[in-house]
């Protein structure tokens, strides 16, 4: 089975054809897009498209490039959604300690601050503990920390979304019951660091996405803008490092996807692929 984790099909990118990549993902065998929220601001938004779209389902959270522009009652406001809808996780939430580095500037979406960032993730995880639903995490430059807040408030999962870490804290997001992203990056064959963690973590431990419209794969060059419909080359990118079948691939994957994502098949009638 064929499910994009971690998509933003909601982004002012795919204005012009949000509804032809939903319906094409479903002609084309892809059987789920997972949609993170980023901000209170699109909350309505992401679960529009996913109730329009039977294969597409959504995520709810604050992410942790966006909390300069939260408010602090953005909590609550969350907390109110989630137990009024159906969302298959927390999410997009975490810490990004990348874009606050001075020398980063040039790449900062908003001058974030670190302890507005932490408040923000730790009372999310704890809406995902009383709801008792998985996390997607937002890991770059801070995966230490995340790690010691994973361990101080235990949620149930969830995907650390595009994985750039050691493999020693790889094994402890799967101790603790995470699954990794792994999506355009992988593709590079420059970026030996994901290649070798592609190959060498265990495939139950792997999960599919693109975070479209960004990270695009190789073969649409570093300013193309990525859609959900590359994750079945990307997919053949991991089956290919691995020396797998597509098949074997594709099934366990999916079933990555599902086991820790379970309102995916609990909440969501997985939909026929149209032919």
């Amino acid at each position: 089975m064929l499910i994009d984790t971690h998509c933003h099909l909601d982004d002012a990118a795919f204005d012009a054809d949000r509804d032809d990549i939903a319906r094409q993902a479903l002609r084309q065998g892809i059987a789920k897009l997972v949609i993170p929220a980023v901000a209170r601001s699109n909350f309505d938004t992401v679960i529009a498209i996913c109730n329009q779209h039977e294969n597409c389902a959504y995520a709810l959270g604050i992410h942790p490039m966006y909390v300069n522009s939260a408010a602090l009652d953005d909590i609550e406001v969350l907390r109110s959604y989630v137990q009024h809808n159906n969302p298959v996780a927390i999410g997009e939430i975490g810490l990004d300690y990348f874009a606050n580095n001075p020398k980063n500037a040039k790449n900062t979406v908003s001058n974030n601050n670190f302890d507005l960032q932490s408040y923000f993730f730790t009372e999310q995880l704890k809406i995902a503990k009383q709801y008792d639903l998985p996390v997607i995490l937002h890991v770059r430059h801070a995966i230490d920390d995340i790690l010691k807040q994973l361990r101080k408030h235990q949620v149930v999962g969830g995907i650390a979304h595009a994985f750039n870490g050691s493999f020693q804290q790889a094994e402890q997001f799967i101790s603790l019951g995470f699954k990794l992203g792994f999506g355009g990056a992988m593709t590079y064959s420059r970026a030996l660091k994901i290649r070798e963690l592609a190959v060498n973590l265990p495939l139950s431990a792997i999960v599919l996405e693109t975070d479209a419209p960004d990270i695009p794969p190789e073969w649409l060059g570093q300013r193309g803008r990525n859609s959900p419909l590359e994750i079945a080359k990307i997919a053949q990118v991991l089956a290919d490092l691995r020396q797998l079948n597509i098949t074997e691939v594709l099934e366990i994957t999916g079933a990555n996807a599902l086991k820790v994502l379970p309102k995916l098949s609990h909440l969501y009638t997985l939909p026929k692929v149209l032919h």
